[in-house]
């Protein structure tokens, strides 16, 4: 019987792996380190130079080196849980110093798993332990993707042609998946999230199956790179290509006698303009001269294309055209009648400077200037002139304007040069003598790039405006025919060169009476047209409209008035649209329906004042306003307080009334012990607003001595005037719009210097029937005619009565009465 031989198979144990040791750590950032793989390192902060100092102090020369989870943490501030678990021990090969940075040449060993942090102190240091090889789960799948690796680093090989011969047979002939894929992962930019997946890996198949999609992803982006050079070289090639066309072609064009293409024609086109053009002598000699230097030159040449721009706006402006005008002063004031309500003396100044114009044709345009607050009607004016005159308009507006360059235009040597404004609006109107407004020229600014006010000297300036050259067309332009009209809030912006050249024509306020008819005539049926609606459909009471003026809009113009009635007619509009097709009748009941309540609270007449308040008047820029100057006695006290966000000015209009009363005390009336023992406080109410100017100094002077003497002031007479130390009443400006402030509010007596007497004229003669102008020449008319005879302190009044009683005795001895 034959013997039966059995085979027993063998298990292969893997070798057992280390036990944990302990070993200082290095952070790295952005970068993941691969077994099998050799890199450059530079190490220079001083924990992490602390822990490769170590690793040199040992025999083996190892390192553990392990990422940070974010690139913002650095080797010094890196905590134990900034690090990822799993790293790779590495060997330093080389090391150099250079300038306190460590340069080492180091070499990837084995995977590790930190077990547990020992050390954060002087450098990082953990016990770790040694991670396995790599297992293989599926051999025939590991075969696939390594071939497919293999064939997509081929691809990229062929779309990196600069790539060394030597690395190109390295990486094919690399075998082993593993190292291939680690080798991969340290050549290529896969981030440190992707590359940290791949060393945590712990089977050949995931490790292989991660590099797959990370290198396809690269081959993609090198297909679309290469893709885009292609395209943009092909794109040069064609450029390049028709260029040597063209220039063949034209050599062929020459040879066949047939030379009328391209530039050619282009020029010759211009040259016929140039021809026909009414030009000047030397605006016709540059331009020829520009002409021949343009066809010397290739199309595709630079310069080509900025003398032919140029030479068009040569060509297009008007050098020697005029609007043909059609003066009649008669239909110059209807059309002025026509677009505006009242403003008479200011139509009156528009017809004479027209009538100059008329009786002498080759004279020069004046140059005006309309000065008034907001919605008064200035630019509308404007228009007006052009009307009557016939002419062309034009608006600049000036506002914010902070570039010279944008008046005067740029030299031609800069990329996108243009012609300046003026000479842009004046191409744009065909004529050389519009009326063209200069609107806001009081809102200019300056800067670094220039002053545009300084600009405008010229511009403005009869003397010199006949030869203004603007930089880009470089020729002289005459522009005395050009009737020019500026607007202006405020005089005080308006440099003084600029403002002497201009004649001022100032524009003040409407009153409410000038306002209802304004709206009646112009404001109600415009907006009645432009909401959709007729006249038959919507109409305004006049109670109504007098109460949008006084309580809905706060303004020296009809700007926001028209904006209420606008908004009235949209709410009608829209009943209309729903169906409504009753009329609508608005009342001044019914107001507050339409608007909701009232937006403004004007200052009005206070029926009584006490003693120590005096009404005043101050201008703003929307119009005038009425105010309260309130003055007590602080006994005890001492100096002068004063509150209500007063300027400089106006704080020594204050200082100046007490001083002029204190020094004038006897014969005024005043015991001056009542100013020696007491400190006194003026105030004036709306404290928000910014409040200066000298025109309070009557006003100041009346409440101080109304405090002092305990008589109150009237409250029916309101008052304005600058005052001297010596007592003189000064005259203000703004007249006009603080008396009408002040019979809005329901005064009726006025106060005022008696040379303001000339301005009385310029109120409405409406206004001026009711009120009772008082002229004055110094701070004592002033109380003489404000202040009540009687005294509301019965000790005051006591010493009054002894001071008059002495004056009526001849004696100038003071009474002196113990307060």
């Amino acid at each position: 019987m034959a013997e039966e031989k059995t085979t027993e198979t063998k298990t292969v144990t893997p070798p057992p792996l280390p036990q944990p040791f302990e070993i200082a750590i290095l952070p790295l950032q952005n970068t993941t380190l691969f077994p099998e793989t050799v890199v450059p390192l530079a190490v220079g902060r001083e924990r992490s130079t602390r822990a490769v100092e170590e690793a040199l102090a040992t025999e083996e020369k190892l390192l553990a080196c392990v990422t940070t989870k974010t690139e913002n943490v650095t080797g010094d501030d890196a905590k134990p849980g900034d690090l990822y678990k799993i790293g790779t021990i590495v060997n330093i090969k080389r090391m150099m110093r250079n300038e306190g940075i460590m340069q080492l040449i180091v070499q990837g060993m084995d995977r590790f798993e930190i077990v547990e942090w020992t050390a954060e102190q002087p450098y990082l240091k953990a016990k770790v332990q040694i991670l396995p090889d790599l297992r293989r789960v599926d051999d025939e799948e590991i075969e696939a993707l390594k071939r497919n690796i293999q064939g997509m680093i081929q691809e990229a090989l062929a779309l990196l042609p600069n790539v060394p011969p030597e690395i190109r047979a390295a990486v094919m002939s690399q075998e082993n998946p593993v190292q291939l894929s680690y080798f991969l992962a340290s050549v290529l930019d896969l981030g440190t999230e992707t590359e940290q997946k791949m060393l945590e890996s712990s089977t050949v198949d995931g490790l292989l199956t991660l590099t797959h999609a990370a290198l396809a992803r690269e081959v993609e982006i090198m297909q679309i790179r290469s893709k885009i050079a292609s395209e943009a070289q092909n794109e040069m090639d064609k450029s390049q290509r028709d260029y040597v066309l063209r220039q063949q072609m034209k050599a062929i064009q020459k040879e066949l006698g047939d030379d009328e293409g391209g530039e050619k024609a282009e020029a010759e086109q211009l040259r016929e303009r140039l021809e026909k053009a009414d030009l000047p002598d030397d605006v016709r000699k540059e331009a020829e001269r520009e002409l021949r230097r343009m066809e010397s030159l290739p199309q595709a040449a630079p310069d080509f294309h900025v003398i032919r721009t140029y030479l068009e706006y040569i060509l297009e402006l008007p050098w020697r055209k005029s609007s043909e005008e059609k003066l009649d002063l008669n239909e110059a004031r209807r059309v002025l009648d026509e677009d505006h309500y009242g403003l008479e003396d200011i139509k009156e100044r528009i017809l004479e400077s027209l009538a100059v114009v008329k009786l002498r044709p080759d004279s020069k345009s004046p140059i005006i200037l309309f000065v008034g607050p907001p919605g008064v009607g200035k630019t509308s004016l404007g228009r007006s002139i052009a009307r009557a005159l016939g002419r062309e308009f034009d608006r600049l507006s000036l506002g914010g304007m902070r570039d010279e360059a944008e008046l005067r235009g740029h030299r031609r040597t800069y990329v996108g040069a243009m012609p300046g404004r003026i000479i842009q609006s004046l191409r744009r109107v065909g004529v050389n003598n519009p009326v063209m407004m200069l609107d806001e020229v009081d809102k200019l600014g300056n800067d670094f790039r220039g002053d545009p006010a300084s600009a405008l000297l010229e511009i403005l300036d009869p003397a010199q405006n006949n030869t203004f050259r603007d930089n880009y067309i470089d020729l002289p332009f005459d522009l005395s025919k050009v009737f020019f009209i500026a607007t202006a809030n405020q005089l005080q912006p308006i440099p003084m060169p600029l403002r002497d050249r201009m004649e001022i024509i100032q524009l003040a306020g409407y009153s409410d009476r000038e306002k209802l008819n304004i709206a009646k005539q112009y404001l109600i049926p415009r907006q009645i047209k432009e909401n959709g609606l007729t006249g038959d459909q919507l109409t305004i009471s006049d109670d109504a409209i007098n109460l949008i003026t006084s309580r809905y809009t706060r303004e020296a113009g009809v700007r926001q008035l028209e904006r209420t009635v606008g908004n009235l007619a949209r709410k009608v509009a829209l009943k209309v649209a729903q169906g409504l097709t009753e009329k609508v009748s608005i009342t001044a009941e019914e107001i507050k329906g339409y608007l909701g309540p009232p937006r403004v609270y004007p200052e009005e007449a206070r029926k009584e004042l006490p003693a120590g308040v005096a009404t005043g008047m101050a201008w703003t820029e929307m119009g005038g306003e009425v105010l309260f100057i309130e003055a007590t006695l602080l006994p005890g006290g001492s100096g002068l307080t004063l509150t209500g966000q007063l300027g400089d000015v106006m704080k020594e209009s204050a200082q100046a009334a007490r001083s002029y009363l204190w020094s004038h005390a006897t014969e005024l009336g005043i015991n001056p012990e009542i100013i020696k023992q007491n400190g006194v406080h003026i105030h004036v109410p709306a404290g928000a607003i910014p409040k200066d100017g000298p025109s309070a100094g009557v006003t100041m002077s009346s409440a101080l001595a109304s405090i002092y003497t305990g008589r109150k002031v009237r409250s029916d007479t309101s008052m304005t005037g600058e005052i001297t130390l010596s007592g003189l009443v000064f005259p203000v400006g703004g007249i006009k719009e603080k008396v009408l402030a002040a019979h809005r509010a329901g005064i009726r007596r006025i106060v005022l210097p008696d040379r303001n007497e000339a301005d009385v004229d310029e109120i409405p003669e409406d206004v001026r029937r009711e009120l009772e102008i008082i002229p004055v020449k110094r701070i004592s008319d002033v109380l003489d005619a404000v202040l009540e005879k009687e005294s509301s302190d019965p000790g005051l009044k006591s010493y009054f009565a002894r001071n008059l009683e002495a004056k009526a005795d001849g004696s100038d001895r003071p009474v002196t009465h113990d307060i």
